[in-house]
């Protein structure tokens, strides 16, 4: 059901200008994710969703079960399963957990270099050689990670009180502390 649910669901959100990024059937919840160039706004996902709930009144995802459907976009990180989001992430850094027995680390991040229908170049510091080319069966797990514009992440330290965000004592309630009464 889902090859063909996610086949009605790409023709219904096509003409919106949307892409079918993903579906999930899991317990109770049918959870549809969408993505377009540029993004996508609140009035275009409420489109979005009042036509993928029109779809699936007359092809019922979970028969005779009731179901809460989600419909969002991906997120700035999103998962990556296919081939086709791989080749979309070209450029984007990425984190990949490999399958039990892949050589190599079984976590790495680096940068999707390049990326066609039977796998990636990813390159990175913590990569042999400074880059990797894996296979999709290699691939357990992967995302895309959110990149601080160039602006490092603050620290640990800074988060949890640097002296820049230390309280300082109010010169008034100094003098008030200071005042005694006989």
């Amino acid at each position: 059901m889902s090859e063909v649910l996610s086949d009605l669901l790409a023709t219904t959100l096509a003409p919106l200008g949307f892409e079918l990024v993903d579906v999930e059937l899991r317990s109770g919840t049918v959870r549809v994710v969408i993505d377009r160039t540029g993004g996508a706004d609140l009035e275009s996902i409420a489109d979005a969703t009042r036509a993928v709930s029109a779809l699936l009144d007359t092809n019922d995802p979970m028969p005779g079960k009731h179901y809460t459907l989600e419909v969002s976009s991906p997120g700035v990180e999103r998962p990556l399963r296919t081939p086709r989001h791989f080749i979309r992430a070209v450029g984007e850094m990425v984190t990949v957990r490999t399958t039990t027995g892949s050589k190599g680390e079984r976590r790495v991040t680096g940068r999707v270099v390049s990326a066609d229908d039977d796998g990636f170049l990813l390159e990175g510091d913590d990569l042999p050689e400074g880059g990797r080319h894996f296979s999709y069966a290699e691939v357990e797990r992967a995302r895309t990670v959110f990149e601080w514009g160039g602006q490092p992440r603050p620290s640990e330290g800074r988060r949890h009180g640097s002296a820049q965000h230390r309280a300082v004592p109010s010169p008034l309630r100094a003098d008030r502390e200071k005042v005694t009464t006989s």
